[in-house]
């Protein structure tokens, strides 16, 4: 099975994942990861803007499914058969995902508790205050520098399940546990 994972910054889309890994037995591939990864071979810090800024300086030269056709390649080549792919973020990839055979989550929860969690998680990328954190979420939200930029709006029309996380994590895990 194949599952991509989408939705909005600080809204549980980690505990989602962890929780499919854990109690599934699934693979995890984070776009977010290999992005930050390539941001610190490069010496740059792996912040939002750095992250989205790569992450379209990629689909622009390889296209805009290039994340997910990466990390499809990389299940077959590990021959697994169940992943999860964490912040899927581009139409593009989420057509590579269907084709595939995947399906798209969706894991979103109301705003200022979003802004809460990613204060509480401490992450490199996420110390900024709550004007910053809703700029930052609007140029996410639209894909205003073209098809190969970030554009959750449109992608979170694709998906096949909505998770509304504004509760536990019992009441996530229970969500998660409905679609299967």
């Amino acid at each position: 099975m194949i599952i991509g994972i989408t939705g909005t910054n600080g809204s549980g889309k980690g505990e989602a994942v962890q929780y499919l890994v854990e109690q599934k037995n699934f693979v995890h591939y984070s776009a977010s990861g290999y992005l930050a990864t390539i941001l610190n071979e490069r010496g740059i810090e792996p912040n939002r803007s750095n992250l989205r800024a790569v992450g379209n300086e990629l689909r622009e030269k390889y296209g805009a499914g290039y994340l997910a056709q990466l990390f499809l390649a990389k299940k077959e080549t590990d021959g697994v058969k169940d992943v999860v792919i964490e912040s899927v973020r581009s139409t593009g990839e989420v057509a590579e995902l269907k084709k595939a055979g995947g399906i798209l989550i969706i894991i979103d929860a109301d705003r200022e508790l979003r802004y809460q969690r990613i204060l509480e998680r401490r992450s490199g990328k996420d110390f900024i205050d709550f004007e910053s954190f809703a700029e930052q979420e609007e140029r996410e939200w639209y894909g205003a520098e073209g098809p190969s930029d970030m554009n959750i709006k449109e992608v979170m029309k694709l998906a096949d399940y909505t998770i509304m996380n504004n509760g536990t994590l019992a009441d996530l895990y229970r969500e998660i546990e409905n679609i299967f």
